[in-house]
């Protein structure tokens, strides 16, 4: 090799190779103090890509994480106000109970009336319930729908008992006889925009189960059953009960034949909040048996208002719409039947109307369980859903880790042989630039 003094090939070539382990040892550094194997785009394009894509739906899934945990903090506030409106109910029927018992004076019916308007205001109180400003139980969120009826249905009776039927010739579902005489008294009661209509007369030979209507009291001088513009329910046979809020076809469930009793108007305000018959004899003994099959107008569709779209959305996926859409009823006590718009209340004042009562209070406790019961299911959903966003994020979490995640040993390896090299290349570098000083003892 000849001794030349303006190229120095050895030290260039050292110098190249030099800053290929400068570059490859910064990498290196870069790589174990990161504790990433991509750090750029540079490093891996398609990697880098993929692993930010996935970087993004863990973030969106641990968003829609916390949006599970507020919906189920704002769900529990809701049941909070349910379950003391159900607690509330409970007491409510405690009392009815109390108020027809004989023992009672008509002083202690009133001092029990007071109790009752006190509760029924607390009822209202906790429909007013709120989470981050937003009403949940006032019927506010409620989903979208038309105006239902309430509908009332008897499956106690036979199935060949129509409203045309005798009461004389009624039977039970197991078609034995309910022995209503012609002289036995019936007594017809139900509760109104918390007022109670009462009717007793004879039961006759040709009383008929549709006729009583024309013989009770509503508003003071109209009947329950009159004109178009005045009757307050009309009647149905056969195993179709109404339609609900989606103007779907509700049927009994073992869809045979029962009776029901159907508001004429549409919405909470003129719901029928109990239906009741009770049969005495001409000792003014009760017929237990008959009352049994004929006290059994259970409500199967709710009265609610007319209402767009005001359920409460749940974003609990990552993509636009995948959420949960939940909706709950009203709560006041105007809904649950146990007041007026006029603010007039379930009153227990009389034994007849305590006895009316009962079965007001029983339909509106089995209206709150049903919302309890809605709540609780949406709380359950949120959990599982909770549960499997968590999931779903720790399993895309753990696919970035493999691509984007460095192997520390392995890294570490080759840290410290881009650092020897460094330092040899170095060394070496100081060597071949000590070569051209050779040419000096030609010169001598």
């Amino acid at each position: 090799m000849a001794m030349v003094v303006k190229n120095n090939m050895s030290a260039v070539n050292t110098l190249n190779i030099l800053n290929k382990n400068q570059s490859a040892l910064a990498k290196s550094l870069q790589k174990v103090s990161s504790g990433m194997k991509i750090n750029t785009a540079g490093d891996d394009a398609s990697g880098y890509a993929i692993s930010e894509r996935m970087r993004v739906q863990i973030r969106s899934l641990d968003q829609d994480n916390q949006n599970t945990q507020n919906g189920n903090s704002m769900m529990r506030t809701a049941e909070g106000a349910v379950s003391s409106t159900v607690e509330i109910l409970k007491t409510l029927k405690e009392k009815a109970i109390n108020a027809a018992n004989d023992t009672n004076t008509d002083d202690d019916r009133r001092t029990i009336q007071k109790e009752i308007n006190q509760m029924v205001d607390q009822i209202d109180d906790n429909a007013l319930a709120t989470y981050n400003g937003k009403y949940l139980v006032d019927g506010s969120r409620n989903s979208i729908g038309q105006a239902t009826c309430t509908t009332l249905s008897n499956s106690a009776l036979s199935t060949g008992s129509a409203w045309g039927s005798a009461l004389t010739d009624l039977k039970s579902r197991t078609d034995e006889s309910l022995n209503i005489q012609s002289t036995d008294n019936i007594t017809v009661s139900y509760v109104r925009q918390g007022k109670t209509y009462t009717t007793t007369f004879s039961v006759g030979g040709s009383t008929t189960l549709g006729s009583i209507f024309a013989k009770t009291a509503f508003n003071g001088t109209e009947s329950l059953a009159g004109t178009d513009a005045v009757r307050a329910a009309s009647t149905r046979d056969g195993a179709l009960i109404g339609y609900d809020k989606a103007k779907n076809s509700v049927y009994t469930a073992d869809n045979k034949s029962a009776l029901s009793l159907e508001a004429n108007n549409a919405g909470t305000t003129y719901q029928i909040s109990s239906f009741t018959l009770s049969i005495t004899d001409n000792t003014g003994a009760i017929r237990k048996t008959a009352n049994t099959a004929l006290d059994a107008f259970n409500e199967r569709i709710r009265a609610e208002n007319e209402s767009k779209d005001n359920a409460l959305v749940l974003q609990t996926g990552v993509k636009a719409n995948q959420a949960i859409k939940v909706s709950m009823t009203d709560m006041r006590s105007l809904a649950l039947g146990l007041k007026g718009t006029d603010g007039s209340v379930l009153s227990v004042q009389t034994q007849d109307k305590a006895n009316a009562a009962i079965n007001t209070i029983e339909t509106a406790l089995q209206k709150a369980l049903d919302e309890q019961a809605n709540i609780g299911a949406v709380q359950t959903r949120l959990n599982y859903t909770s549960s499997n966003l968590t999931t779903a994020s720790e399993n895309v979490q753990n696919s970035e880790s493999t691509i984007r995640d460095a192997d520390m040993a392995k890294e570490m390896t080759n840290y410290t042989k881009n650092n020897v090299l460094l330092q040899a290349a170095q060394s070496m570098l100081a060597q071949a630039n000590q070569n051209s000083s050779a040419v000096l003892s030609l010169l001598q």
